[in-house]
């Protein structure tokens, strides 16, 4: 029995730019299963925000198909929420109001009041209580992404899409927010995890977060391979690098990555 909460089959994409045809994605193939966190990694231009851009309805495949729970996926949908690189929050309302508003959008059953205890309650996960009448502009990039991560988490949507969500963040705080995102989505055990698919060029992160990682070939992009994470969860950072066996998976999916960029421009295999 298929247990994959998205089914990706043969998916192309093409796009126009000055007159001219891009093939963006071609024949990409894989399934997401129920609660599974999935990274896309590969180089810059071989299609992944496109690829998400798919997932989030916002983008029509030339070829090929997407399903969710076994439904072609036509347009944008309330079972999927999206954090972007760039935090998208509203300048002009308060952190509190950006999280009650993707609450309201998503969740149409919500009455007001609940609205506000839900975004009070994800603002203390996110570690910003107190924060929520300040408006964007008052906040650091970090905060503003810790308040785009407490918005999708507050829609309570079955899907989470995640497009380099921190890559604009210094190093300090990337970890801090990786740190975050992870604990959130394993949770205490008694709710259902989200579905992830996660876009991310940042190998050591990709390790951290994933249950699998799907390696993209440089433009246009095809599945190059899908990779199984080995190692078991929960995941202590400070631990896992200093393994023998971090260190020979990580180089692992280095030599996936640029051997594949190596062949296409006619150089050397890498060595790692």
């Amino acid at each position: 029995m298929n247990t994959n909460k998205i089914e990706i089959k043969d998916l192309t994409v093409n796009y126009t730019e000055n007159k001219r045809s891009f093939n963006a994605l071609t024949n990409v193939s894989f399934g997401v299963k129920n609660g599974e966190f999935l990274s896309v990694i590969g180089a810059s231009g071989c299609g992944k925000s496109t690829l998400l851009s798919v997932l989030e309805g916002l983008y029509a495949p030339a070829g090929g198909s997407v399903q969710i729970d076994g439904k072609e996926l036509h347009g944008t949908g309330s079972e999927r929420g999206v954090v972007f690189q760039h935090y998208s929050l509203f300048p002009w309302m308060t952190t509190k109001k950006n999280i009650e508003f993707g609450i309201k959008q998503a969740r149409h059953d919500v009455k007001r009041s609940e609205r506000s205890k839900i975004a009070e309650d994800f603002l203390n996960k996110v570690g910003l209580a107190g924060f929520g009448s300040k408006y964007p502009s008052q906040l650091s990039g970090g905060m503003q992404q810790r308040a785009a991560i407490a918005r999708a988490l507050a829609m309570n949507t079955e899907i989470l899409l995640m497009d380099e969500p921190f890559s604009a963040i210094d190093a300090k705080n990337r970890v801090i927010l990786q740190d975050l995102l992870l604990k959130l989505w394993e949770g205490d055990g008694t709710e259902e995890r989200k579905t992830v698919v996660f876009v991310t060029h940042d190998i050591d992160e990709a390790i951290l977060l994933s249950d699998r990682i799907v390696v993209l070939t440089a433009h246009p992009g095809t599945v190059h391979e899908i990779v199984n994470v080995p190692f078991d969860r929960p995941r202590r950072r400070e631990e896992l690098v200093k393994t023998e066996e971090y260190g020979k998976f990580r180089n692992r999916l280095l030599s996936l990555l640029y051997n594949d960029i190596a062949e296409r421009i006619g150089g050397d295999e890498v060595v790692l």
